[in-house]
């Protein structure tokens, strides 16, 4: 029997599987982190950092359905000198991501230079997506010209590996500016999506929203976003360089839809809502899901499938 070959490489950085976890989701603590070195986890990424540790929003800050969740979690975090710490201390071949969300431009260059200098980890994801970060609850990758000048500063002395997390875009003229912005500078890889932004969820019996901050409004993830994580994969797929790796993330909770981001063009996929739900065990049940699928559609490796979406005309 033929063996079938779901391992990556992310500009380098090989992950076997392709499967990991997305931020955010149960890798803020060290037990947390360490459960997730010892899963069957492609690579690990931790909790969007800060430079100090954060709190985060009053409770309840997150609340799932059975499509969906919504949270606002306000980036609770032990700190990126945690983290740095956390990782010098591991030996293991798995590769390590740190995740970064400055609440201004100027935070994120203090913590982009203090990763900078980390031998153990492999790239970084610079979160641009989240609204809590930056004044007035604004989503930096919104802001083309300020993210423009902030990576024309940046690369005048970042060396590491770098990827960006994005939002989610919904017009052809977002991801096209995003892209001509991206392809001008050494980005590894980019993750779509964060979560949708602005959400609103209510309790039918109570007539209530479900979580205290922002007056209720809150990211959305989970199953229902998944068409939206496809189609931003998809996009970033045809205007990206093509040395320009993506990870999908969004809506996962089946080898399927493993297959579906892969199919759009993601060369890796990231797991929330699901992964909460689970915990570590789901990467084992999801890879044995995506192998089966595979085999019985005759594959042996991913890369066959990488970006070949067909359309009408060629089917």
């Amino acid at each position: 029997m033929k063996k079938i070959d779901i391992s990556t490489n992310i500009n380098g950085i090989k992950l076997n599987p392709c499967i990991m976890n997305a931020s955010g989701i149960l890798c803020t603590t060290e037990k947390e982190l360490s459960d997730l070195i010892h899963s069957s986890s492609g690579a690990l990424i931790t909790k969007s950092c800060t430079i100090k540790s954060r709190k985060g929003n009053l409770s309840p800050r997150y609340f799932e359905w059975d499509i969906g969740s919504i949270n606002s979690m306000g980036l609770p975090n032990l700190g990126i000198d945690f983290y740095l710490n956390f990782f010098e201390k591991k030996k293991y071949k798995k590769p390590f991501f740190l995740s970064l969300s400055g609440f201004s431009l100027e935070e994120n260059y203090l913590l982009l230079r203090k990763a900078n200098f980390s031998s153990k980890i492999n790239a970084i994801e610079l979160n641009i997506s989240c609204p809590n970060i930056f004044k007035k609850n604004t989503i930096l990758g919104y802001n083309f010209s300020k993210i423009s000048h902030f990576f024309k500063n940046l690369f005048k002395f970042y060396k590491k590996p770098l990827g960006i997390k994005l939002p989610p875009y919904f017009e052809d003229i977002h991801f096209r500016k995003m892209a001509l912005i991206l392809n001008k500078y050494p980005i590894h890889f980019v993750t779509c999506i964060n979560s949708l932004p602005n959400g609103l969820f209510i309790d039918f019996n109570k007539e209530s929203v479900v979580i205290k901050p922002k007056e209720g409004f809150g990211g959305i993830g989970g199953r229902s976003i998944k068409p939206f994580a496809l189609a931003n994969i998809r996009k970033f797929y045809t205007y990206l360089r093509k040395d320009i790796a993506i990870i999908g993330c969004g809506g996962i909770s089946t080898g399927k839809d493993i297959f579906e981001h892969l199919l759009c063009g993601a060369s890796a996929v990231q797991v929330g809502t699901q992964f909460l739900k689970e915990g570590p065990t789901v990467f084992d049940r999801l890879i044995k899901e995506l192998i089966y699928i595979l085999k019985k559609k005759n594959y042996s490796s991913i890369n066959e499938i990488i970006g070949k979406l067909n359309f009408f005309n060629k089917i």
